[in-house]
C-alpha cells in the first residue's frame, strides 16, 4: 500500500474535532469540572486499561459484550481491558484506596471511556463521560441525594442552553410496589420497561411487552395508573401516600422523596426546574434508592442529557466493605455532538488566542515577539504570526482566527513605541493607535 492510499478519516464510532469546535467542547467542559469543584469534588483519573476481571465483576452481560480488550503480544498473560464506564473504575479505586481515603469521599472524574457498541447518530465508542459521586463508609445520609440535583441545577443554569427539567423518582417506590403486587421475582424486568415508557410507538406496544414479562391485565392497569401520577411535588407525594399501597419499603421510597424534594427547594433549586417522575427507574440494577434523569424542555428528543441515582454498595465484589454512594454522569461527547447537530451550540471561536500579535515586516519581528511576551506576562493568550507573508495574507490569517483583539505593528509604530490596536465594536472593527506601554490596560478596558 502506498503513502497515498493510506485511508486517513477517523474510525467510525469515534469523534475528532476541528479547532473552533474543540475549543467549545472544552469551554463546555471547563464549565463542568469548575461546577464540580464549587461543589468541593476532588478530582480523580484513573488508568484507561484496567484487569479484565476487575471489569467482568460488575459488568453485565450485555457490556460484557462491548468491551475492547487488550493483548500486547502472543506471549502476553495478563488479561486487560479498556474501561467501558467510570463506576467500575470508582469501585475498585475506593476499595483499593480504602485506608488511604476520607469518607464520605467526594470525587469528580471526567475522562474517556470505551464501548464496541454499533456506531450510529449520537452513538460513540469512544466518549467523555463526566461524572460525580459521593461515596460514603457504611452509611451515606439521604440528604446527599438531594445534593446532587442542586448541582445539576447550578450546572445546566451556567451552560444556558435552555430550560429543563430534573426528573425525580426513588427505586423503593417503584419496587415496592411491585412487592405489593407479589412481582418480586420480575421485578428486573418490569423496571426496565417502565423506563423505556417513552419509547414505545404506543401504549398498547407498552402493554404487550408487560405482558410478555407475565403481568395479569389487572396489574397492568394498576402499573399505568400509578406511572401517570403526574402534578406538582405536593400533589404527587400526596397522591403516594393516599395510594393505599401496603408496604414498608415503598413506605421508605415515598419518605425519602420527600425529604429530597424539600432540601432540594430549600437549596434553592427552581421548584419550576424539577419534578417527581414515576416512570423514571434507570435501567442498571444497581440502582437502590433516589434516581435522576435530566432533559432539555425544548428538545425532549435528545432524551436524558444527565443521569444518575442511588447505590446501596458500590464495590461489595472488590471488597466487605460496605459502600454506599449516590452520583450522576453526563455523556459528554454525545451532548456536545446532539447540541451541535440541532444548532444549540455556536463553534465560531476559532482560537484560544485573546489577542493576535502582526509584525508588518520581517523588521518587525523582534519587538513584535517582545511586546508578545509581555502581553503573555500580563495574562493574555497571545498569537503571534511569524510566517513572512503579504499583508494581505496575514490579515486573511487574523480574520480566518476571529480574535477579538489584534496588535499590528509597522516601521512607523516600531519607531514611536506604539501598536495599531483592531478590535471587533460588535460586527464592525474599530482602529486606534496605542503606545505599547498602554496596551494592557486599553485591552483590559474593552474586556
Amino acid at each position: 500500500m502506498s503513502e497515498k492510499s493510506v485511508i486517513t478519516s477517523v474510525l467510525p464510532g469515534f469523534m475528532e474535532l476541528l479547532p473552533e469546535e474543540q475549543l467549545e467542547f472544552d469551554r463546555i467542559k471547563s464549565i463542568i469540572e469548575e461546577t464540580y469543584r464549587s461543589f468541593g469534588f476532588a478530582p480523580l483519573d484513573t488508568p484507561i486499561i484496567e484487569r479484565s476481571e476487575a471489569l467482568f465483576a460488575k459488568a453485565g452481560s450485555e457490556t460484557e459484550k462491548q468491551i475492547y480488550f487488550v493483548n500486547k503480544g502472543k506471549d502476553d498473560l495478563l488479561s486487560m481491558a479498556l474501561r467501558f464506564d467510570l463506576t467500575v473504575p470508582l469501585a475498585r479505586y475506593v476499595a483499593d484506596h480504602f485506608n488511604d481515603i476520607s469518607f464520605p469521599f467526594r470525587r469528580y472524574h471526567i475522562s474517556r471511556v470505551y464501548r464496541g457498541e454499533r456506531p450510529q447518530k449520537g452513538r460513540f465508542r469512544e466518549f467523555y463521560q463526566c461524572d460525580i459521586d459521593v461515596i460514603g463508609k457504611d452509611v451515606l445520609s439521604v440528604k446527599y441525594d438531594a445534593e446532587i440535583p442542586s448541582i445539576i441545577y447550578q450546572l445546566f443554569k451556567k451552560l444556558n442552553f435552555g430550560a429543563f427539567t430534573i426528573r425525580i423518582n426513588n427505586r423503593k417506590v417503584l419496587n415496592g410496589l411491585l412487592q405489593s403486587f407479589g412481582m418480586v421475582d420480575k421485578a428486573a424486568d418490569i423496571l426496565r420497561t417502565i423506563d423505556k415508557v417513552e419509547k414505545f410507538e404506543s401504549q398498547d406496544d407498552f402493554v404487550s411487552a408487560l405482558i410478555s414479562i407475565g403481568l395479569g391485565r389487572d396489574l397492568i392497569d394498576k402499573t399505568i395508573s400509578f406511572i401517570s401520577i403526574k402534578g406538582c411535588v405536593a400533589d404527587v407525594l400526596c397522591a403516594l401516600k393516599t395510594l393505599g399501597v401496603n408496604d414498608p419499603l415503598f413506605d421508605e421510597g415515598v419518605s425519602e422523596l420527600e425529604i429530597v424534594t424539600k432540601i432540594m427547594a430549600e437549596s434553592g433549586v427552581d421548584e419550576s426546574y424539577f419534578m417527581i417522575d414515576l416512570s423514571i427507574a434507570r435501567g442498571l440494577d444497581y440502582y437502590t434508592g433516589t434516581v435522576y434523569e435530566t432533559r432539555f424542555n425544548d428538545y425532549p428528543e435528545l432524551g436524558s442529557i444527565c443521569s444518575g441515582g442511588r447505590f446501596d454498595n458500590l464495590a461489595s465484589l472488590y471488597t466487605e466493605q460496605k459502600l454506599p454512594g449516590v452520583g450522576i454522569s453526563i455523556g459528554l461527547t454525545r451532548l456536545f455532538s446532539k447540541l451541535r447537530e440541532i444548532g444549540l451550540i455556536s463553534c465560531s471561536k476559532k482560537t484560544s488566542a485573546d489577542i493576535i500579535v502582526v509584525p508588518l515586516t520581517e523588521n518587525n519581528s523582534s519587538v513584535s515577539m517582545k511586546l508578545a511576551r509581555a502581553l503573555r506576562e500580563d495574562g493574555f493568550a497571545v498569537d503571534i504570526l511569524l510566517e513572512d507573508l503579504k499583508v494581505k495574507q496575514k490579515f486573511q490569517y487574523v480574520n480566518r482566527k476571529n480574535s477579538r483583539f489584534t496588535v499590528v505593528v509597522g516601521d512607523e509604530e516600531e519607531a514611536t513605541q506604539t501598536a495599531v490596536l483592531q478590535y471587533k465594536d460588535g460586527e464592525s472593527f474599530t482602529k486606534e493607535n496605542i503606545a505599547f506601554s498602554s496596551l494592557t490596560s486599553r485591552i483590559r478596558e474593552m474586556l
